[in-house]
Formats: C-alpha cells, structure tokens, sequence
C-alpha cells in the first residue's frame, strides 16, 4: 500500500527541554532532537539554534554503502566520500555542497557515525544565501539519547527511511517556536 505524501509536517519544541520537540504530521508523530540553542528566528552561523519557519524539502542524500536507496519522490543524490557542505560564511560556496578536499570551514557527508546516512535537504537560507545566517540544516539521524543538533532535527534512525517515504518535493517542514 502506497502512503500518501504529506503536505506539512511541524516540528514543535518541548516545554520541559528546547533542545528536544516532536515531529508531526498526517500519521507521523516522531521524538526529535533540536539545536543545543533550541529554536529561534534569529538564527547565526555557529548558534547551535534551530531555525523557526517553513523551509520546503529540496531532497534527500544518501549513503549508498549502508542504506538502500530509499522509496521516496524526493530527487535523490548519493553521498560519496568527497561530498561536503560549505559552512564558512566567507566563502562564495557558502551553504552549498561542495567537492573535498576543500580549504574552507566544511562539515563532511561521508561520516563515520551513522547520522547522515540519509539526510533530507532543507531551503533554510538557500535563497537567497545570507552568509552568516547558518549553514546545513538538515533532517537527519538522530545521536542515541537524542542529544542537541548544531541546528538541525533529527529523529530516530530506524524511522528517518520511512518518514523520507512520506515526503515529497511539495512537503513543508515547519519549525514552530
């Protein structure tokens, strides 16, 4: 049985713990792990905030070595092992992905750990780019315990591939504060 895309999922923070919310949608209501800063509108490179608004889903990556490409209407791009995402405010590619090695401030695609296996791309700050207003922000894995993000949600792993089956390229995700 085929389930139907959702339109508008909401992430909203807890009362008890900013770092930590809920993710919300048609038949979808998932823990999440936030920013260390919890959210906020006024969001700075570096902040540890999550930011407040509606971003669109531009897409998913993922770790073809781990996970099997997932089921999703998302544009799909598989990670390799020279994928970066530009995070260095004085750098024109800022907030892109960019090809590695690279001499600017990056984070790394291809990690270790399994928290970017399957990452959904947010359009926070992405058009237009404002340098210094943060970089990255993703809908990823979460760490075990659900410890803070450095601004993105994150949910648990064994859940992310079926949420990525929920969303399409119309689907919103709203950060409430």
């Amino acid at each position: 049985m085929k389930r139907r895309v959702a339109r508008i999922i909401r992430v909203f923070r807890s009362p008890l713990d900013p770092s930590r919310g809920r993710l919300v949608g048609p038949g979808i209501d998932l823990p999440c792990a936030l920013g260390r800063g919890g959210p906020g509108r006024d969001k700075r490179e570096g902040d540890g905030r999550t930011p407040v608004g509606r971003f669109k889903v531009l897409g998913a990556l993922y770790r073809p070595d781990r996970i099997r490409r997932p089921a999703t209407a998302l544009p799909l791009v598989r990670i390799r092992p020279d994928l970066g995402w530009a995070d260095d405010p004085r750098d024109r590619r800022y907030n892109r992905p960019i090809a590695l090695p690279a001499s600017c401030g990056h984070e790394t695609m291809w990690r270790e750990d399994a928290l970017y296996d399957l990452v959904l791309d947010l359009s926070y700050n992405r058009g237009p780019i404002r340098r210094g207003r943060g970089s990255a922000i993703f809908l990823h894995s979460a760490r075990p315990g659900f410890t803070p993000t450095e601004g993105c949600v994150a949910v648990d792993r064994r859940r992310i591939r079926d949420l990525v089956g929920r969303i399409g390229p119309g689907t919103i995700l709203e950060i409430v504060a």
